[in-house]
């Protein structure tokens, strides 16, 4: 731990001298593992802050592709599966398993780290820094129906058996503190350490939602910079959703928690992505209107993100 406290000193001195090599929420987490008595610590939730946040990626869709911005980047960019799971940050203090948490917000997550145990190395060989965040995603065999679900689902389990019993696995695309200049390197790294990445494993194996370009030199990459969202320096191509024709039956109207009045579609039941669809959210009147819906046409249905059924358009 004093390893710990010595980075924590170093990040109060940045911190004064308008240099921080950290967040707030970053040094409040470490000073608790560590029990650093120069600072406070509180949190108002049942939810542990990441040691670095995990961002979104921005999305591109095939007929987007201008909107591509590495279009212009002529250094190497590593290509990877935008694996379809759960994502999960690894906190490493010493070399050894501290926490493990569920993306959440991106800044905060719940601590599973009772269940993360069976699936990742307890111990790595790292030495450089006192702390590494490997961030990655928990994943089921694409031959499991609804794989992305039993995969998120497991994570909310109490009960540590019956999580050991399903198929899961971990598969790293991502650290913090970085190790070398590369995030190819890195991977590599971490392969070494005992796990699966994204660049060594098999890619038809588990499900996938798209294919993710990122800058992988990681000066050029924080370079890009950042929205509030996601990093500019990577992005998710996304191929087109293809949905399934059904016919909608009725319309019927649902009061959401917060008194909000919604139309919902009652479907004939449809099976699109190993799940069966029998409703739709209509978000409200005049988007019945836009899509020109009436009792008995035939619609088009997608899950969106593979989770939410939606409407697409009227077919007939």
């Amino acid at each position: 731990m004093e390893n710990i406290k010595a980075y924590l000193r170093r990040a109060s001195l940045a911190y004064y001298n308008d240099a921080p090599i950290m967040s707030d929420e970053e040094f409040d987490h470490l000073a608790k593992i560590a029990k650093y008595d120069d600072v406070g610590y509180s949190s108002r939730d049942n939810r542990t802050p990441h040691a670095f946040p995990m961002y979104s990626l921005q999305k591109i869709f095939q007929n987007e592709l201008d909107k591509n911005p590495l279009k212009a980047y002529d250094g190497m960019v590593t290509v990877s599966p935008k694996l379809d799971g759960a994502a999960v940050s690894l906190l490493y203090i010493d070399g050894n398993l501290h926490k493990g948490l569920t993306r959440g917000d991106g800044k905060k997550g719940i601590d599973v780290t009772h269940l993360l145990t069976h699936l990742v190395p307890k111990e790595i060989s790292y030495t450089s820094s006192p702390m590494l965040q490997i961030t990655g995603e928990v994943v089921a065999p694409r031959t499991i129906k609804n794989a992305r679900n039993y995969a998120a689902g497991a994570l909310n389990l109490k009960d540590e058996s019956e999580f050991k019993e399903r198929d899961l696995h971990f598969i790293a695309y991502a650290c913090q503190p970085n190790m070398t200049d590369s995030l190819a390197t890195d991977l590599g790294h971490l392969n070494s350490f005992g796990f699966d990445t994204v660049l060594d494993s098999d890619w038809t194996e588990y499900p996938d939602d798209g294919i993710v370009f990122r800058v992988d030199n990681y000066s050029d990459f924080e370079n890009f910079g950042y929205t509030s969202h996601h990093p500019r320096g990577a992005y998710a191509l996304k191929q087109i959703q293809a949905g399934e024709e059904t016919t909608l039956l009725d319309v019927i109207w649902n009061v959401g928690k917060s008194g909000v009045v919604a139309p919902v579609a009652i479907l004939d039941p449809v099976e699109i992505d190993g799940a069966t669809v029998s409703r739709a959210t209509l978000h409200n009147y005049a988007h019945i209107e836009f899509l020109g819906l009436e009792i008995g046409c035939r619609v088009e249905v997608i899950r969106s993100g593979e989770i939410i059924p939606k409407i697409l358009r009227r077919v007939d």
